[in-house]
């Protein structure tokens, strides 16, 4: 049996946390695979590194390094913090050369790069602690593990295959000899052997390609909430913990604002069956949330309500824009060139609408403009929200997309574009942002919490 525990940086965010989270990892039975993020604030703090011009390297290397020895001297024994720190030393030496590198910086994979050190050191601290209670633990970076990505910048998907052929050799006789493996999240490495990360969140979903890869026996998210909530408890302080979702609803709930998991780790999971446990490291003895292929049906009409702010409406106008097929498809493309991810689309004779996060929609706009000789015009609107409602059939359900929408009439919102037909679990709208958390509060009254 393997496990894979994945710790997201408030879960190794300090040497408490840390101590904690080895605990979770040595009382789990069977083989184990750990997998982790940087510690909190790190990521951030690297990408301000290699962003702000005006930015003291001397600063941020002496910074980084405080934080991270600091911690590991405050968990370690004398003799495990010198074994540690010889470790350390061989990683900082790397961090410090590539940060002070300025052609390193002219390569188009540097924030990459950068952005993934904080895994390298996190991983080393909790592989350390875990030898300080008594268990043998090596940490390894996915270039030591045979963590493998494709892709652009900034945006790379594990190569499953590849990373599976060689974890089977790097990590599978770890296993065998009881060894517990460290690996960094986050990122792997491509066909140039160039780190590439797998977007902000990625260790989620770098934890469910090694499940995948080592066909594990489960998949555990071990975070700092109760598993997936019937609706984001910082609106709704009556929200409920879900103990058990399929893969279909965690991922319209992931991608469509609930961020307790990233939304492209269902589908490494998904395609091999392995059941993924959403977990709060700070109350273990919690259920959480149990992610799998079935689960039992309920009476209530909706699981959970998500809501993702910040978003802005593109819309394209050009006559008979329907019967332009061409035109659809360079429109399309535009937003694939630009890296842009569309959220909502609606069309009508001569328009088609689509919702992005609104610090995407200039970058759209550019690519877009080059479209002016074939289009009339282009508007933008911002402050909107896009509402996911997900339920058990919500397609089949005769008259629920009208009690929905009654719902949002009891708050005097409006609603400025629907998707429903894609999925049946989920009905997405879009209202303005002024009146969002007002209709997750209603439609949680009407369908969750008032038990209708």
């Amino acid at each position: 049996m393997i496990t894979i525990l994945k710790f997201g940086g408030t879960s190794v965010g300090s040497a408490e946390a840390i101590e904690r989270s080895a605990n979770i990892v040595v009382k789990e039975s069977g083989s184990k695979v750990v997998v982790v993020s940087a510690m909190s604030g790190i990521t951030n703090f690297l990408v301000k590194a290699v962003e702000d011009k005006n930015v003291r390297i001397d600063d941020v290397i002496e910074e980084f390094r405080e934080k991270h020895v600091s911690t590991a001297k405050e968990l370690l024994s004398d003799d495990l913090f010198k074994e540690f720190m010889k470790e350390f030393e061989e990683r900082f030496a790397d961090f410090s050369e590539l940060l002070k590198d300025s052609e390193a910086r002219k390569d188009r994979f540097f924030q990459d790069n950068m952005t993934s050190q904080g895994e390298r050191f996190s991983s080393l601290i909790l592989s350390y602690e875990i030898r300080q209670l008594g268990f043998k633990s090596v940490a390894l970076t996915s270039e030591m593990a045979g963590v493998f990505a494709e892709g652009e910048p900034l945006s790379g998907s594990c190569d499953l295959s590849r990373t599976s052929a060689v974890m089977s050799m790097k990590v599978k006789p770890l296993l065998n000899d009881d060894i517990i493996p460290v690996i960094t999240g986050f990122y792997g490495i491509n066909e140039e052997g160039k780190p590439l990360t797998f977007g902000r969140g990625g260790s989620d979903y770098a934890a469910a390609a090694i499940g995948n890869a080592l066909d594990a026996n489960s998949v555990e998210i071990w975070t700092d909430v109760d598993g997936f909530m019937s609706a984001d408890p910082r609106f709704i302080p009556e929200a409920i913990s879900i103990g058990e979702m399929n893969y279909n609803e965690a991922a319209e709930l992931a991608h469509f604002g609930a961020k307790v998991l990233h939304p492209r780790t269902i589908e490494p999971a998904r395609m091999k069956h392995i059941p993924i446990w959403v977990k709060n490291s700070y109350k273990p003895e919690h259920p959480g949330t149990q992610i799998h292929h079935i689960r039992k049906p309920r009476n209530t009409p909706l699981r959970s309500v998500a809501m993702k702010m910040d978003l802005s409406r593109i819309t394209v106008i050009s006559g008979e824009i329907s019967y332009k097929q061409d035109l659809v498809a360079k429109i399309m493309q535009k937003f694939a060139e630009a890296g842009v991810i569309i959220y909502a689309i609606s069309t009508s004779l001569s328009s088609i609408a689509f919702l992005v996060h609104s610090l995407d929609a200039y970058k759209a706009l550019q690519y877009l403009n080059d479209l002016d000789d074939e289009i009339e015009r282009i508007d933008v609107r911002s402050n909107f929200a896009l509402i996911c409602a997900v339920g058990d059939g919500l397609l089949h359900r005769v008259g629920f997309c009208g009690d929905i929408f009654m719902a949002v009439k009891d708050v005097d919102a409006s609603v400025e574009m629907i998707s429903q037909g894609a999925s049946d679990v989920s009905l997405n709208f879009v209202v303005s942002t002024d009146f969002a958390a007002d209709v997750v509060r209603s439609l949680h009254s009407r369908f969750i919490s008032g038990g209708n």
